[in-house]
């Protein structure tokens, strides 16, 4: 402050104001005014985006034209391997199919096999799609499991393992001959129906599922109704070692629609309920034993109840007798013959050689002989 005043005394404050100022507009001075530093600026920004784009240009064309070339090296890779693949496999005689080997434990005919998998002989191995082949013969109704293979080069085998029936199933409520019968369909332990194009003479001792009502019956369906698999599980159920000697099923009712009447070989006929065939056949077996030591056939069993279980016997051929031969009352029944009625023309029977014309001609009439009194047991 001191040196100020001097210097404004003494006159000289204009020259050290200018030797002390002269830098800083040396520093800051610009070199151009607004307008040009505008016009340098967008010059610059220009000259920068132009090179940015040739510099991208020229980045697309190299990825482009890599990609080109990768993209025509794997066509021709693929069109290489194609070409040899087809020289070499699917045109080449030695792969011809020249023989299909079908194994199989049960009725299937080969004729059928080839048929339902589309297969024949002659063709490229190469082009036969062995999970079609699978998914085809899964397909049918008999058919359990399958296993389709190649034998190179030239072979196909096809091994079926089929489905085995445990009873015939009809929605009739009695059925006689089953092998004859349009509605009956045999049945698996898994409920799948089978329609076979070949009878064996084993499938007539199945046993018969009859009454079947609740669903329809079709060949390939699996049976879903409530009734129709526990008769399939009283099935499963009944081939126990002792049980399977013991009752053998030969008939179950489902027409009643709340219980199962199941007849056995010795025509017993025993009423299952729906639920709980475990225990029920148990209790069954408590009663065949009783039955076998005190050497008494059972006629009906009626297991839907727990307790006080209602059972009866067959009557011994003694007892049979004696009620035919002494019937209730005091008097014994008379059987007598019935006479033949005179008026009645015998059949005309055609003269056989070496016979008399008035024996073919003419009838007898048989006098009826009175039978003898049966005695009393």
């Amino acid at each position: 402050m001191r040196a100020n005043h001097r210097a404004v005394a003494t006159g000289e404050e204009e020259p050290l104001r200018s030797a002390r100022n002269e830098p800083a507009r040396l520093r800051n001075q610009r070199v151009s005014n607004t307008k040009h530093r505008r016009q340098q600026h967008l010059l610059d920004v220009k000259v920068r985006s132009h090179k940015a784009v040739q510099h991208r240009n020229h980045r697309l064309l190299v990825v482009g034209s890599k990609v080109l070339l990768i993209t025509l090296a794997l066509a021709s890779l693929l069109l290489g391997i194609r070409y040899g693949a087809k020289q070499l496999f699917f045109e080449n005689p030695d792969y011809r199919l020249s023989k299909i080997e079908i194994v199989t434990d049960g009725t299937l005919q080969r004729e059928q096999v080839l048929q339902a998998a589309g297969l024949r002989e002659g063709v490229n191995i190469f082009s036969v799609n062995l999970g079609r082949v699978n998914e085809l013969l899964q397909q049918q109704p008999q058919v359990d499991e399958v296993q389709v293979v190649r034998k190179m080069p030239s072979e196909i085998g096809i091994q079926i393992v089929e489905r085995k029936p445990v009873a015939w199933i009809t929605s009739a409520k009695e059925i006689i001959d089953p092998f004859a019968s349009g509605g009956a369909f045999l049945v698996d332990a898994r409920g799948v129906l089978m329609e076979e194009k070949k009878l064996l003479p084993e499938y007539l001792g199945l046993p018969v599922i009859v009454g079947c009502t609740s669903e329809t019956l079709e060949a390939g369906r699996t049976v879903s109704s409530f009734d129709a698999k526990a008769a399939l599980e009283l099935l499963r159920l009944s081939t126990r070692s002792f049980m399977q000697t013991r009752f053998q099923v030969r008939e179950i009712d489902l027409s009643k629609g709340y219980c199962l009447v199941v007849t056995d070989k010795n025509r017993t006929e025993v009423t299952f309920a729906f639920d709980n065939l475990d225990a029920q056949l148990q209790r069954l077996e408590q009663f065949l034993v009783y039955s076998d030591d005190s050497k008494r056939e059972l006629e009906t069993v009626n297991l839907l109840v727990q307790r006080n279980i209602p059972v009866t016997f067959t009557k011994t051929a003694l007892e049979v007798i004696n009620e035919t031969i002494d019937p209730e009352g005091s008097e014994p029944r008379i059987l007598k013959a019935m006479p033949v009625d005179p008026n009645v023309k015998a059949q005309q029977v055609p003269a056989a050689a070496g016979k008399s014309k008035t024996s073919s001609s003419t009838s007898q009439v048989r006098k009826a002989m009175p039978v003898e009194r049966g005695r009393k047991n």
